[in-house]
């Protein structure tokens, strides 16, 4: 039975990690300062702790197989593109950081699988189309705080796998979604965003999305993360790679999709917010030729999924 830790096992994706790792049979523990928020968590042990604190995150290491540090402060466009959190956001993170890689130096976990962010990639140029492979990640621009952390932890992790041996495996992470994401509360992203507004919306009313909603993006459902992260952690590829779909949508299309799913006449406003970069989406090429997968599964199917749940939310 492998031992695993999962670092950020209260956050979306580290919930949703720990339900596949107990199905595949191996023994959970989960550390977060919260527990997650829509259901109880699966793992073995579960340690309610601040990860910014040495002394927690000394009390919860040991030997693992796998260690998957998915913990970091972040959250949607608000949040991030705001300006007014970004020095607890490179603060927070980078401590997180620092100390596991000081402890991982001394645990030697079986790899060590850190999450980063399409957030690490510049702004669009006129020779850059916004579809961006791994190495277009220098020269480096990211377009928020939260991108220069991500963009520093890589490098940290990758000098610790050089200076001391760890099996470091690093996924930039490109709008991941689904059920048990956040919904409200000013972190929630936008697919969760726009259904809860369509959801709450008069029929006959109109739904507000930021700008002119021609900025375009990627979505990756929760499923196909999962399954790229463990093919990932079970490969020997030890450079960062893109984890992300290539369908390309831009806002409106979203707004008009969920719109569509939910079968109501709504009418869409645009207002002024924090939009991030004009296009971004993956580059499947090295993720494909490095693991013989890339994500294929529709966006439309994950997403009335997650506009199901979010509805069964609102209206419970």
């Amino acid at each position: 039975m492998a031992k695993v830790l999962i670092l950020g096992a209260g956050g979306f994706i580290g919930h949703h990690l720990a339900h596949r790792l107990k199905a595949e049979g191996c023994y959970v523990v989960g550390a977060d300062i919260r527990p997650p928020q829509f259901s109880p968590s699966p793992a073995d042990e579960f340690h309610i702790g601040d990860l910014r604190d040495p002394a927690f995150c000394l009390s919860i290491f040991g030997s693992y197989d796998r260690l998957y540090q998915l913990a970091a402060d972040m959250g949607g466009a608000g949040y991030i593109f705001s300006g007014d959190n970004d020095a607890s956001i490179m603060t927070n993170s980078a401590q997180i950081n620092l100390n596991v890689l000081a402890l991982a130096r001394e645990t030697k976990p079986g790899v060590l699988f850190f999450s980063s962010s399409a957030c690490i990639y510049p702004d669009p140029m006129e020779y850059h189309p916004g579809i961006y492979a791994e190495s277009t990640a220098y020269p480096a621009q990211p377009d928020s705080e939260y991108g220069w952390e991500k963009l520093f932890s890589e490098r940290l992790y990758l000098a610790h796998a050089r200076n001391f041996g760890l099996n470091v495996r690093i996924a930039r992470l490109h709008n991941i979604f689904g059920p048990q994401g956040t919904w409200d509360g000013g972190k929630e992203k936008a697919i969760a965003a726009i259904s809860r507004k369509v959801i709450a919306a008069a029929d006959g009313g109109t739904v507000q999305i930021w700008g002119d909603g021609t900025q375009t993006r990627s979505f990756l459902y929760i499923d196909e993360c999962l399954e790229g992260i463990e093919r990932l952690v079970s490969s020997s590829f030890m450079q960062p790679l893109n984890l992300g779909s290539d369908e390309m949508v831009s806002i409106r299309a979203l707004t008009e999709m969920i719109i569509s799913i939910s079968g109501r006449k709504l009418s869409i406003q645009h207002v002024e917010g924090p939009t991030g970069v004009d296009v971004r989406t993956s580059n499947n090429s090295l993720i494909n030729n490095a693991l013989n997968w890339r994500p294929t599964s529709p966006l439309r199917r994950g997403v009335e999924a997650t506009y199901s749940w979010i509805e069964s939310q609102m209206k419970s």
